[in-house]
């Protein structure tokens, strides 16, 4: 094993930050299982509220996550082919066979990871990807579908025809999937996502049947004129940035900035350049865009329920996010990363201050009671809401106060399942929880990321033969160790590198007496605990 000193151009790999406890805000968060008979289970859909507060849910999907092999992934079957109306508060639920529709509508909203608007009592529909018996293919959608709501949920309790409630155009420009839509000042806003055409496969586009990928690397804005007979799209125009906008499966959340102004903040997302999920963030206001590369977001890499959270007396704006996927999560007061982005039970808040400056907590007297999270989405009571979307702090009283629900998402059996998966290992969840705030209670405990204080961590070359090298950073003086582990948890490998002070290092590591296969390395001093996986050839 040899030790040495690097020079600072080494500082830019994925990191871990210090954490520490903290007092929160003046609030708790509580959550509440609540289990409504025949409510589906399903995942990355598309939902609407009518007039009576029951929601209507479209699209998505009814298996847990999809499988690796392009055959098995993404299966037709597995299509969410219904229309659901939901009565939380009646605990009802209500469902429509799509199929009756013609086959442009039909195959759209059974699509998966569709971005979705409404915008007063029409659900817009854009893109979804999904198998077009058509195209005999699976494809990225080009449609932009318009929704009567309340004609649709009443028609659906009331076993009558479907069929008037639906009107469709096509648009080249909304072939796009796992991106996240906005709405300001009579403008939607087209957030990343990616056109995906053929069948999924982990190997590559050239590999097996071949798909096509592209990125939008966009921000698109247009109107949506609609007389309730015919759309079309206006005032289009779009925004590229091919280095920080090359995400998907993200979260998009509305804010209110220090200014006043209203927008949208996108949060983390996959891939960067390194394969790996975002760790910056982008706002969003009509004046254009601004990359946030002050702040790291840790805790929440994949699109799962979020909710806003504005205070007009501290002008300060949190996002909540619950569960879902991320490659970093807490084991106690530890704070690991993992690269493969495992499935989390996490719940954070990102704030951004009144001077803008962002940090990140995670509730730790709180977590989802499940691997749960990632697909779903979390629908408001509409209470206490600033233009319908962002939760009023101030407003609500000092009591027990229901916000909302999560509803569906994957439901995993175990953190790290991708490799393993054979459709059993998840599901999709049909559990709706209550969401509460509590301004009765205060004083719970979060743990707070400083971003201050970074360990970083690289292994190269990757896949390896003889020896691997590790780059680390040392935040500060302290007995950093490592082992080398194999995939069932055994420590093949341990040694010390003794107290270091705070630097940037790197190790050449013998891995000649491994066999072939693959490898976790584990660095540790102490206090932060940070894994790397690699692969012996």
């Amino acid at each position: 094993m040899k030790l040495s000193t690097l020079a600072l151009a080494f500082i830019g790999f994925s990191s871990i930050g210090h954490s520490q406890l903290i007092t929160p805000e003046d609030y708790a968060v509580e959550i509440e299982p609540l289990v409504i008979t025949n409510t589906p289970g399903i995942h990355s859909y598309s939902w609407a509220k009518d007039d009576q507060g029951r929601w209507l849910i479209v699209g998505g999907r009814i298996d847990g996550l999809h499988q690796r092999q392009p055959f098995a992934a993404f299966l037709e079957a597995d299509n969410n082919k219904f229309a659901f109306v939901i009565d939380p508060i009646n605990e009802q639920s209500w469902s429509a066979d799509l199929s009756v529709l013609n086959a442009g509508l039909f195959e759209q909203l059974q699509s998966t990871n569709q971005e979705f608007y409404q915008r007063d009592t029409t659900l817009y529909v854009f893109g979804g990807y999904g198998f077009s018996a058509t195209s005999s293919g699976h494809i990225t959608y080009t449609n932009i579908t318009a929704i009567d709501i309340n004609g649709l949920t009443q028609a659906i309790v009331d076993n009558a025809s479907v069929t008037p409630y639906f009107r469709q155009i096509t648009d080249s420009r909304m072939k796009v999937t796992g991106g996240q839509i906005g709405y300001l000042d009579s403008m939607f806003y087209l957030v990343g996502g990616q056109l995906f055409d053929g069948s999924y496969n982990p190997m590559g586009p050239d590999h097996g049947p071949g798909f096509t990928q592209d990125y939008t690397d966009e921000i698109r804005s247009f109107k949506l004129e609609d007389d309730g007979t015919t759309m079309s799209i206006v005032d289009y125009g779009a925004q590229t940035d091919s280095v920080n906008l090359h995400r998907r499966d993200y979260n998009m959340a509305p804010q209110i900035f220090p200014n006043g102004d209203f927008g949208f903040t996108a949060f983390s997302g996959v891939f960067d350049p390194n394969d790996l999920p975002y760790l910056n963030s982008v706002d969003i206001t009509p004046a254009g865009y601004t990359v946030n590369n002050t702040f790291n977001q840790f805790l929440s890499q994949y699109h799962s329920a979020k909710i806003s959270v504005y205070d007009s007396t501290a002008l300060s704006n949190q996002t909540l996010f619950f569960g879902g996927m991320s490659q970093f999560y807490f084991d106690g007061g530890t704070l690991i990363e993992d690269t493969d982005v495992p499935f989390v039970k996490t719940i954070s808040k990102v704030t951004r201050f009144n001077d803008g400056s962002m940090n990140e907590n995670a509730l730790t007297y709180l977590e989802m009671p499940a691997l749960l999270g990632a697909g779903s989405e979390f629908i408001p009571t509409g209470d206490y809401l600033i233009e319908g979307e962002i939760l009023d702090i101030n407003a609500i009283p000092n009591q027990k106060t229901l916000i909302g629900y999560i509803y569906g998402g994957i439901e995993s059996s175990d953190k790290n399942i991708f490799f393993i998966n054979d459709g059993t290992q998840s599901s999709a969840s049909n559990t709706i929880f209550k969401v509460y705030i509590n301004k009765s209670i205060a004083g719970y405990e979060e743990q707070e990321i400083i971003e201050d204080l970074v360990q970083n961590m690289n292994v190269f070359p990757n896949p390896a033969k003889k020896e691997i090298t590790i780059q680390f950073t040392v935040p500060k003086l302290s007995d950093v160790h490592y082992d080398i582990i194999s995939t069932d948890g055994k420590i093949l490998k341990k040694d010390s590198f003794g107290i270091l002070e705070n630097g940037i290092y790197d190790s050449e590591i013998d891995i000649r007496d491994l066999e072939s296969g693959n490898y976790i390395v584990q660095l540790f001093n102490g206090e932060y605990l940070i894994q790397y996986k690699f692969i012996k050839k």
